[in-house]
């Protein structure tokens, strides 16, 4: 077998030569137990996910996981797939052709694409077809706003896996975190008060919930900077928000097994609420900037249900940033200053075309 991949012919003229890919965890192909058994085989493998020896972890994931969490994990997702398919997928795919329309409409000429770390598109794949279409460089853009070894980092190693195959490399940049940048927070804040214009303040026995995607206690003790990064955006978001700290509460979502992960959790911070007679939740997960099962399942349906059962009278989730107007125009500041001394300036009016 050859060690590198082989080398798409060259082409010469190439309209456009520089890529943004915007990297998401990922997905499986539909709600059914073998898709999600391929899905989670892959994810539940990478060690960067699951930091146990391979000599332990292998007979629990194969044996026991494997065998059981499908069924359960394709119910889960068959309640929030949409016509268009897997809602993480349909809305990574529209903030990619909306990017480019917003980066185009400032004068780039790019292309952008959305990949998925596990399932598909596959990184590797989509890292093929721009190598094949003459790209020589690319700006990857894991869409996880605040870091964390077990999303960004994995997200890119796989791209790092993918170099080490391939002969004559393109450029390569990552955009590591924007937990911070201000045109993100500015849009979580917008995104919110939106959502209080239609629906009411939140009143002094109201709460928001800022859910962040958990992570095992032991990450952070071992320097993964998550946590920080996690208590900055919330806070950052409070203040722009005037709350005052009996008013909101960052927690952590999706814990998995019996290890201690962060904390507060997300569930039973709601169950409390709810029978100490908060009467109203708005829940928002700023870590995920796409609608996916953890945000559309978790929180809006399991969340709700939590509260309300506990003697909660009204639960709002506020949905993700999406394609969201004000949260694009901040992305495309963001790829802006990480683009700094490449050539994308168009040069002719078809080449700036949006397709």
């Amino acid at each position: 077998m050859p060690r590198f991949a082989p080398e798409p012919p060259a082409r010469t003229g190439v309209a456009i030569d520089t890529a943004v890919v915007l990297i998401n965890l990922g997905t499986p192909e539909s709600p059914t137990a073998p898709a999600l058994r391929r899905y989670l085989k892959e994810f539940l493998s990478d060690p960067r996910v699951v930091e146990i020896p391979k000599l332990l972890w292998w007979p629990i994931l194969n044996g026991l996981i494997l065998n059981l969490r499908p069924k359960q994990s394709a119910a889960k997702y068959a309640a929030v797939w949409q016509p268009e398919g897997s809602p993480l997928r349909f809305h990574s795919e529209r903030q990619a052709k909306l990017l480019k329309g917003f980066l185009g409409a400032r004068g780039h000429r790019l292309a952008v694409v959305s990949a998925m770390r596990y399932g598909q598109p596959a990184l590797a794949s989509v890292l093929d077809g721009l190598k094949a279409d003459g790209v020589r460089r690319i700006l990857l853009l894991p869409m996880y706003p605040q870091y964390a070894a077990s999303t960004t980092a994995t997200a890119i190693d796989a791209a790092c896996r993918w170099l080490m195959k391939t002969r004559n490399q393109p450029e390569i940049r990552a955009i590591r975190d924007f937990h911070d940048h201000p045109g993100y927070i500015a849009a979580l804040e917008q995104s919110v008060r939106q959502h209080w214009q239609r629906n009411g303040p939140l009143g002094d026995d109201g709460r928001l919930l800022i859910s962040f995607h958990g992570l095992p206690k032991r990450s952070v003790d071992l320097g993964d900077p998550y946590f920080a990064e996690c208590q900055t955006t919330g806070r950052l978001l409070a203040e722009r928000l005037q709350l005052a700290p009996e008013q909101f509460l960052i927690t952590f979502q999706s814990r998995f097994g019996k290890a201690q992960w962060l904390q507060p959790y997300t569930a039973p911070t709601l169950r409390a609420w709810g029978k100490q007679g908060v009467r109203r939740v708005d829940a928002l997960c700023p870590g995920f900037v796409a609608d996916c099962l953890e945000t559309l399942e978790e929180i809006a349906i399991e969340g709700r249900a939590e509260f309300l059962h506990a003697g909660g009278k009204a639960y709002h989730y506020i949905p993700a940033l999406n394609e969201n107007e004000d949260w694009l125009h901040s992305l495309a500041d963001l790829v802006e200053q990480h683009l700094a001394g490449w050539p994308t300036a168009a040069q002719t009016a078809d080449d700036c075309h949006i397709q």
